[in-house]
């Protein structure tokens, strides 16, 4: 499940499973070459997707500096985080070990 527009307390933070969260511009070409990555995670995982541009407050809160900036949360706590470009294959094994 791939979202965009969605309540950050309810689908991430008070989220049951793990969640990806992707923080990203549509102007960072390194976010773009993320995105058939993501779109494959989330046929199997929740991801979500945070514009930094038109969310400052929620990414100031979490420090955003860099984007793409991805997060996996897990009982509303970051339980991994990477910065830049991360290959699908990371994500998932990620994502798998802490859906378990």
């Amino acid at each position: 499940m791939l979202l965009q527009r969605f309540n950050w307390k309810q689908e991430v933070l008070q989220a049951a499973e793990p969640v990806l969260v992707d923080f990203w511009a549509p102007w960072c070409g390194p976010c773009r070459m993320m995105t058939p990555a993501l779109e494959s995670l989330a046929r199997d995982y929740k991801v979500c997707k945070v514009n930094v541009d038109k969310n400052p407050e929620l990414s100031g809160h979490y420090n955003i500096s860099s984007i793409p900036a991805l997060m996996i949360f897990k009982n509303g706590r970051i339980a991994a985080q990477h910065v830049g470009v991360v290959d699908e294959a990371t994500l998932r094994a990620e994502l798998e070990r802490l859906s378990g």
